[in-house]
């Protein structure tokens, strides 16, 4: 049943009450008899269950916020980029693996036989 918030013209005392959407909306105060007009506001909800982050619809500052980690993010990979490419030029140790060499392709995977 929803809530309706009502606004008596007379003593300006604001209220809620209770009612079935197919009632006819309140024409007069129950405390001072005057003229009552029907207020629009915002419908009260609650998220609840699986889905529902805070990330899903951000506010401003949040957006402003992930935009500056990502320009972070990009400059720091630069930097780990640079740091890479000069650890490929130099040639491995003896006994040890290149870091930067080419891997094998994977083996398929095994079949049943019937």
């Amino acid at each position: 049943m929803p809530t309706y918030e009502y606004e008596c013209l007379k003593c300006k005392r604001v209220f809620e009450i209770r009612q079935r959407i197919s009632e006819p909306a309140l024409t007069a105060c129950d405390v001072c008899g005057g003229e009552v007009r029907r207020l629009l506001s915002a419908a009260p909800f609650i998220l609840k269950g699986a889905g529902w982050y805070v990330t899903d619809y951000p506010s401003e500052s949040r957006k402003q916020a992930i935009q500056s980690e990502k320009s972070s993010d990009k400059s720091s990979d630069k930097t780990s980029d640079k740091t890479s490419d000069k650890a490929a030029d130099k040639p491995a140790a003896k006994g040890t693996e290149s870091t930067t060499s080419a891997s094998a392709p994977a083996a398929p995977p095994p079949t049943k036989s019937d």
